[in-house]
């Protein structure tokens, strides 16, 4: 299958490669151009980790290019770059096509999807609650898989196309993926944010020292008791939205192959293996940067708008924002496109599952 590949980071090279040894044909676009230059000139794609060997994806100049002729699109960058791709791939995508959505935030497919109503054009839509491949782009044309996730949620809009989304998903990616109710329960599976906000935070001297350390050495009880409140925090809101989501536990005991018990346990436990995953190295880091504006603002005001405040998400981002100098809470652009702030619950649970009426709809 030919894959559009939008974004060439970490998480969009390593699924390039990982497409590439299962025998389908990823065309990479990069919507600045230069991390692609040295694949674009005849380099080869170098994996390490999880997925070893040299790959060979597409490149292309541009985003109507790399949707050109594609069956599905991969979207694989951050949070921060998704309106600016999303807005690039609006007036190029046909109903035959089918767009995946790698570590959903802030209700990015509602944002595009309201944008291809415009065209009276519906398009499934995957939202995944993470990505399924985690690592590390060590340059332009190579990067490390730390590992592959067992476990994806994901959610299709509209729902009434979840079976050929699911069937899309497992046709490139493998048996690992769980449909969730809807695009709701998407917006509370990623735990990415949450997590990112207790390890940054507890750690931040060192990146900002430009230290060299290993997560999981330094993911320690004191740590792992912030992240699980956090995290009850994000189960209280999905009980008041009625889906299911996996806690943290069951998040680091699927995604990381490693015993159930408490969240430093499991750190500590992974440690001991020789698991090493380095923390960020600077303050400019998608820990904060990505995942504070696009994942915890949008879990604070879903946390007001069902009734189950999320304080802690809320004072992480107001520490952050003072840390930074910066107003974290603007930094979204997809949450005010959406008037986010007038919708009720009820036209928020109907979007999410049926996404915006077309003209002809």
């Amino acid at each position: 299958m030919r894959v559009a590949i939008i974004g060439a980071g970490a998480i969009g090279l390593g699924a390039a490669a990982y497409l590439c040894k299962h025998g389908h044909h990823p065309i990479l676009w990069s919507p600045g151009g230069k991390r692609t230059e040295e694949l674009a000139d005849g380099a080869p794609l170098v994996a390490s980790g999880a997925i070893t060997g040299e790959f060979r994806p597409g490149v292309a100049a541009s985003c109507a290019e790399a949707l050109a002729g594609s069956e599905a699109v991969l979207v694989a960058l951050p949070g921060n770059g998704h309106r600016l791709v999303f807005d690039a791939m609006a007036p190029h995508l046909t109903p035959k096509q089918i767009v995946l959505v790698s570590g959903h935030l802030s209700f990015g497919a509602l944002y595009l999807a309201k944008r291809l109503a415009e065209r009276d054009l519906v398009v499934p839509i995957v939202a995944w609650g993470t990505t399924v491949t985690t690592g590390r782009q060590r340059g332009p044309a190579s990067v490390n898989v730390n590992n592959l996730r067992k476990k994806v949620d994901i959610a299709t809009l509209p729902l009434s196309d979840s079976a050929r989304g699911l069937e899309v998903c497992r046709t490139l990616f493998g048996d690992r993926f769980v449909p969730r109710d809807d695009l709701l329960a998407i917006a509370v599976s990623n735990l990415n944010p949450q997590n990112h906000l207790g390890i940054a935070l507890c750690n931040l001297t060192r990146m900002e020292r430009g230290e060299s350390w290993s997560q999981n050495e330094n993911l320690t009880d004191a740590v792992g008791r912030l992240m699980e409140a956090l995290d009850a925090e994000r189960l209280a809101i999905a009980a008041m939205l009625g889906v299911a989501v996996r806690t943290i536990r069951e998040h680091y005991s699927l995604s990381f192959n490693v015993p159930p018990g408490s969240v430093g346990e499991m750190a500590r436990r992974m440690h001991e293996r020789g698991d090493v995953t380095l923390g960020p190295t600077s303050l400019d880091t998608r820990y904060v940067l990505e995942d504070v504006p696009f994942g915890l603002v949008s879990t604070a005001r879903l946390g007001r708008l069902v009734g189950a405040p999320a304080t802690l998400h809320e004072a992480g981002i107001a520490i952050l924002g003072a840390v930074y100098g910066r107003d974290f809470a603007a930094e979204n652009d997809l949450l005010p496109a959406l008037e986010f702030g007038n919708l009720r619950l009820e036209e928020l649970r109907r979007l999410s599952r049926d996404g915006w009426t077309t003209k002809e709809g």
